[in-house]
């Protein structure tokens, strides 16, 4: 709200105080301002000496000494009304209004007064207006009402262009329409509006120079009368080009340094640092970095002065190397990281001065053809360099100043730092995948059980890859073990701990236990692995892996009985794929997690249809991205149903699934293990239960060799009548009563197994030279490609491989 305005005019007639004197000071005359200066009516004051207006008339001739020609200005103080009235100083001023010859004195005066105050306070408000017009910082404009100019400072708009004598004009006789236009919109709002503008920026361009121009922050206020009625307007314009630039350029820097913290990618990093230099500092712009740190190495020193670098990304610059495309740089003669130069002026096509734009350097990567300046900044970290980045102008743009390539020195400096690193995070990063890719199994296997695939998918966060891991053991009889475990933590020390676990598992595998006893001493491990390094970093250094927690599911398929045998530690349970279509999760019972120890883990029994699908996950597989973890088992069902079709590969099958459950950027490991079920048909293995009485191994003899004639491998008969015999002998003598199960399997090899009731474990030994004794196993060890003995819920299996003969 404006105040209400008040009216200071000193040569109002309201305020000026006016009396008519003769020669001697007699009053003749008076205004009425004067009656109300001096409290008194004109009878009174006429005929009056004058100086008997003064509050101290004995101070008369001060106020006389002040005399110094026929107009004469001075100060008196006058006292208002009569008696010991208010004193009131004024200013006065003395005219001759009969002007005589030389020498002669006038006989009639003209004295004028005001209050001090009122005229000190009209002179400082002349003082400042007049200064404030001479100022050579503010350009200073006073417009009428229609936007004419009417009075200006010698400073107003100090460009290239500006008329010397401004009075008159409209801004657009000398501005571009636009920018003309843009103005006078604004003072014509204040104009009308009356409400003042500060501080708005606007673009200034000359109609002679129609460069990059200036901008100035416009101010204006509306300005009137006394009575209110609106005489123009004042604007005040202030170049603020360079204050904006620094901005600008500071936000620029900010953005790209924002830019440059978004990921530890470097295809990302650098197409999202040219994004931000294009069209903020430039109209083209590409970044190549050094072909050593695609391939993860240490890159060269700055000494050396040939480079291979690989383009990495570019914006605007259609017309040079694509992104992928070696690029050779030659260092020799750079004398720091910049190459600066400026060829022609964008506005004549002509070179401009060296004291203009900077010497021109050699040396610039080729760029647009419509390029008129560029600048190239080398990325160094550590003595060692990186790449380059390089940004180029076309078309009516300024070509580069030095501040401009202070800036794009700092961009480079920060975005060394961050190639640098994402070159170490990738190499460490590459190191543990390959890691662990190492310590993981083929990602398809082909066995007589089942055929598998899997996909692995590490994390993509800067932590690392995650300890997920998982295998497919082949095991005795035809038998395969499907195991999936989760290590916690991500990085170096999750992926040893996996290789510490996947050892010991297929350690315990190759003992033939059954999965919830094999889980019970993988726990026990863990326990004391977790106990000795907790120990190791209370008595000495810290060592590199302190943590084995995990989960672990881990289940065996018999291809015969077509029995499937399953336990979990903590671990997500396996989902069941019918032939029919239908999807179920095995109802595991899910123990704790490893390490905890002092819990049993329950088993699972089930009968398994061939041409079943198993999945076995982990849990990044279900619950990336979703609150409810049936959501992700629901669509894990689904997506089995849809892309396990018995035609399609189970690798392809697991591509897509992983693809849809788990889009990037990944937050955890993923893994998905599919197995095919298939089974050994019956005329492939043959079962007989014997009595346990000596007299049987005969028989078992001849049903061995009856059965290998009926399968044609006669070439086997002397070796497996003579195994099994053994088997079948020492299964009777020791078992301690009960049956005795004999069996052969024809699974790419032969199988002969012995199951007895019997708990004792089978000794391989040495026997004396007069012993009649103790040379069964030793024979058969020596008759068999493999052999081993097994712990079975109803007591022991003894088991031996022979390969079958060639066609």
């Amino acid at each position: 709200m404006r105040a209400a305005r008040s009216n200071d005019d000193p040569l109002d007639a309201a305020h000026t105080a006016g009396l008519l004197v003769d020669a001697i000071g007699t009053v003749l005359g008076c205004t009425p301002a004067a009656e109300t200066l001096l409290n008194r009516p004109a009878e009174d004051l006429s005929g009056r000496r004058i100086h008997e207006l003064l509050a101290d008339p004995s101070l008369w001739p001060d106020v006389l000494a002040g005399r110094n020609g026929p107009v004469w200005e001075g100060r008196a103080v006058v006292r208002k009304g009569e008696g010991e009235g208010e004193e009131a100083e004024v200013l006065f001023r003395v005219l001759s209004l009969d002007p005589r010859p030389t020498g002669e004195r006038a006989t009639r005066f003209l004295v004028l007064g005001a209050p001090r105050p009122l005229l000190a306070k009209w002179r400082q408000a002349h003082a400042f207006l007049e200064e404030l017009f001479l100022q050579d910082r503010v350009g200073l404009a006073v417009f009428d009402t229609d936007l004419r100019l009417e009075r200006t400072n010698t400073h107003l708009l100090p460009y290239t262009g500006v008329p010397a004598d401004l009075s008159g004009l409209r801004l657009a006789d000398f501005l571009q329409d636009e920018d003309a236009r843009s103005v006078d919109d604004r003072l014509r709002d204040v104009l009308t509006t009356g409400i003042p503008l500060v501080g708005t920026d606007i673009l200034v361009r000359t109609r002679v120079d129609p460069g990059a121009g200036r901008i100035v922050a416009l101010s204006a206020f509306r300005l009137q009368d006394a009575e209110g009625r609106v005489m123009g307007v004042t604007a005040l314009f202030v170049d603020v080009t360079e204050q904006r630039r620094a901005r600008e350029r500071l936000d620029l820097l900010h953005r790209a340094t924002a830019a440059l913290g978004n990921s530890l990618s470097l295809a990302e990093t650098t197409g999202d640092l040219v994004d931000v230099l294009v069209p903020a500092l430039a109209d083209a712009a590409v970044i190549d970095i050094a072909e050593s740190v695609f391939a993860h190495e240490e890159p060269d020193t700055h000494e050396h002065r040939q480079h291979l670098l690989r383009r990495a990304a570019a914006a605007g610059a259609d017309e040079t190397p694509p992104v992928g495309a070696p690029v050779a740089v030659d260092v020799t003669g750079r004398s720091g990281d910049r190459i600066w130069s400026a060829d022609r002026s964008p506005a004549d096509g002509a070179a401009p001065a060296a004291e203009e734009t900077g010497t021109p350097v050699d040396g610039l990567p080729p760029g647009p053809a419509a390029a008129h300046s560029g600048m190239s900044a080398l990325l160094r970290a550590r003595g060692r360099l990186l790449g380059q980045v390089t940004v180029w102008r076309t078309g009516p743009r300024p070509p580069f100043e030095e501040d401009d390539v202070a800036l794009l020195e700092e961009i480079a400096s920060r975005a060394a730092l961050v190639v640098d690193n994402a070159r170490r995070y990738a190499r460490e990063r590459h190191a543990a995948l390959s890691l662990q890719r190492s310590l993981l199994p083929p990602t398809t296997t082909d066995t007589v059980a089942v055929q598998s695939a899997s996909v692995y998918l590490p994390t993509d966060t800067a932590t690392g890859v995650s300890g997920d891991w998982f295998d497919v053991i082949p095991l005795s009889s035809a038998r395969v073990a499907l195991v999936v475990g989760d290590v916690v933590g991500h990085g170096l020390q999750a992926t040893a701990t996996m290789g510490r676990l996947r050892t010991a598992v297929r350690t315990l595998a190759d003992l033939d236990l059954e999965p919830d006893e094999l889980l019970a001493h993988l726990d026990d491990l863990v326990s004391q692995l977790t106990h000795e390094t907790a120990g190791a970093e209370n008595h000495g250094p810290r060592v590199a892996y302190h943590s084995y927690g995990a989960t672990c599911l881990y289940m065996t398929y018999n291809p015969v009985t077509r029995h499937c045998v399953a336990a979990s530690a903590g671990h997500p349970p396996p989902a069941l794929l019918r032939p029919d279509g239908s999807v179920e999760y095995l109802e595991v019972s899910p123990g704790p997690p490893l390490g905890v120890g002092g819990l049993p883990f329950e088993p699972l029994e089930t009968v398994v249809e061939e041409n079943s699908v198993l999945a076995l996950y982990t849990d990044g597989l279900v619950e990336r991205g979703r609150s409810d973890l049936d959501e992700g088992m629901a669509s894990l069902a689904s997506l089995l149903t849809r892309e396990t079709a018995p035609d399609r590969p189970l690798q392809d099958a697991g591509r897509r699934i992983v693809s849809d459950l788990a889009p990037r950027p990944l937050s955890d490991d993923v893994t998905l293990l599919l197995a095919r079920t298939r089974v050994i048909a019956a005329d492939d293995s043959a079962t007989w239960h014997l009595e346990a009485d000596p007299a049987v191994v005969a028989h078992a003899r001849t049903l061995v060799v009856r059965q290998l004639s009926h399968w044609g491998l006669d070439e086997l008969s002397f070796t497996t009548e003579l195994v099994a015999s053994e088997l079948v002998t020492n299964a009777i003598r020791y078992a301690g009563g009960g049956s005795v199960e004999l069996r052969l399997i024809r699974a790419g090899v032969l199988i002969c197994e012995v199951s007895d009731a019997s708990s004792t474990q089978p000794r391989m030994r040495r026997a004396g030279a007069t012993e009649e004794g103790g040379r069964g196993l030793f024979l058969i060890a020596q008759l068999t490609e493999r052999w081993g003995s097994r712990y079975t819920r109803r007591g022991k299996t003894i088991w031996t491989q022979q390969p079958l003969p060639g066609p």
